[in-house]
């Protein structure tokens, strides 16, 4: 019954991320705060491996930056790479900060924005960008940032129910 619940959570992440890929590239990239939008695959991932009953968040997290190297301009390993190190952060303060998971919601959500759009920016600066580090910084990472605070919630509430359909509690005889 466990590996049927894995798999299960592990197929259900495709339909979802390919939602969220596709709402983060159409609708939330029209509609940025200054020049930083909204970045609802790491808000999902998130979400999603912050909660107690996920066990497969590695998947996931390889799924959606997947599928974000697929859609974007960047070389596909730099997704992944900033969702993979989003993940680990994710996990780490899971087991850190297990009495107060408001609190590791949104510090990783600082940290993943931060992780995400750093890791984007040094790419495109070896490839040739010319953007000021601060003006990135205060135009883009910033206003993502603050995208992201915002969302958060309202996807966490999403993902848990997700998560407590997929994986449901096992009743003691």
């Amino acid at each position: 019954m466990v590996i049927f619940s894995n798999i299960m959570a592990i197929l259900a992440g495709i339909p979802i991320l390919a939602f969220a890929v596709i709402l983060q590239s159409t609708v939330f990239s029209r509609v940025p705060l200054l020049n930083g939008p909204l970045d609802l695959v790491v808000v999902v991932l998130i979400c999603w491996t912050l909660n107690e009953r996920v066990k497969d968040e590695w998947t996931w997290a390889l799924i959606g930056g997947s599928m974000v190297g697929f859609v974007s301009a960047l070389p596909a390993p730099v997704p992944i790479a900033g969702y993979l190190l989003v993940t680990a952060v994710s996990v780490y303060l899971k087991r850190r900060v297990w009495q107060v998971p408001v609190l590791a919601l949104f510090v990783t959500i600082v940290i993943g924005t931060l992780i995400v759009n750093l890791t984007n920016y040094l790419v495109l600066s070896v490839l040739g960008s010319p953007l000021p580090f601060f003006e990135a910084l205060n135009l883009v990472v910033l206003p993502s940032l603050m995208l992201n605070l915002l969302a958060v919630l309202p996807v966490n509430g999403l993902m848990g129910e997700i998560a407590g359909f997929l994986y449901p509690e096992e009743i003691e005889n």
